[in-house]
């Protein structure tokens, strides 16, 4: 421990602590030392390496410039000079490659740096809306994620917290529906023991952009639960989403209650592959399960 000049007691942290909180190997530090004046700002000769709060945000400053595309040399620059807040924002608009964005929130991701998948899906959303950035973006970060796991039983951590963040960006754009053209909501449900809901919180998502309300039933949605929500709220449309074999059947559209008029049923998923789906509606992705939702609304 040391005091700043205000006389306030600031943690100093070693070379391994400062690398597992920015996401980069020790090594990689002691080369940002070296190669581009990085290091801790009171480092004594001799004693062991320790990094101040400011000495953090700049190397944090560091990753995040390279993330983005920045060349080490320009982003040292620009980590040297840092006193301040990082300003997210500004990074994120460079991103004009598709899979340039990918990267960079694999990356992130890889530091749990939160703010900066954020503000880049943020950005992401605003600019291409909750389809664009499912497509291009979301669901090609979850298969790095899901490679990474397949291959080295690594990353489950990231991809629980890329999940909460998802969740969170796509309930951020479902708030702010005031007038949806549908008088009664659409109702989408991940059916059975399925756990793998995030879909149905990007459809939600998706649909509220286009002014359609939705209730969101969520993971393990049994069907009991779907049965009464048929009977108390008349849908439309019914959306079932099952990304496991085990969780796809027939049942869950075959034994729900008969309502007038009948709501058009759409399953997602490739659960339903060894399932015979022909009086149904096969959604191939997000945005044709959007347009046969807003369909049978008569939209």
């Amino acid at each position: 421990m040391a005091k700043s000049a205000a006389g306030a007691v600031e943690e100093k942290l070693t070379v391994a602590a400062v690398a597992r909180r920015i996401g980069v190997a020790p090594a990689t530090l002691r080369t940002w030392a070296r190669r581009y004046g990085l290091g801790p700002t009171e480092h004594v000769e001799g004693e062991h390496r320790r990094y101040c709060p400011q000495d953090l945000a700049r190397l944090t400053m560091m990753r995040r410039l390279i993330i983005a595309g920045v060349s080490p040399s320009e982003a040292a620059e620009q980590a040297r000079n840092f006193k301040g807040v990082v300003k997210i924002s500004k990074l994120v608009k460079e991103f004009e490659i598709r899979e340039d964005v990918v990267e960079a929130l694999y990356k992130a991701l890889q530091s749990l740096d939160r703010t900066f998948v954020e503000a880049t899906l943020a950005h992401e959303i605003d600019s291409y809306g909750i389809e664009g950035a499912w497509t291009d973006v979301i669901v090609p970060t979850l298969f790095l994620i899901g490679e990474e796991w397949e291959n080295n039983k690594k990353g489950i951590e990231v991809e629980h917290l890329f999940s909460e963040i998802l969740k969170s960006a796509f309930y951020s754009r479902t708030i702010a529906l005031s007038k949806p053209i549908n008088p009664r909501p659409v109702l989408l449900a991940a059916v059975g023991e399925e756990l793998h809901s995030l879909p149905v919180y990007a459809l939600a998502a998706a649909l509220c952009e286009r002014n359609i309300e939705s209730y969101v039933l969520g993971a393990r949605t049994p069907i009991e639960a779907l049965s009464t929500m048929v009977t108390r709220c008349a849908p439309p449309a019914i959306f079932l989403w099952a990304q496991l074999p085990k969780n796809a059947a027939a049942k869950y559209w075959q034994d729900i209650p008969a309502i007038r008029p009948a709501p058009r049923i759409v399953v997602g998923g490739p659960g339903w592959d060894a399932v015979e789906c022909t009086s149904v509606i096969r959604a191939e992705g997000l945005a044709h399960a959007c347009d046969e939702i807003e369909q049978a609304l008569g939209a």
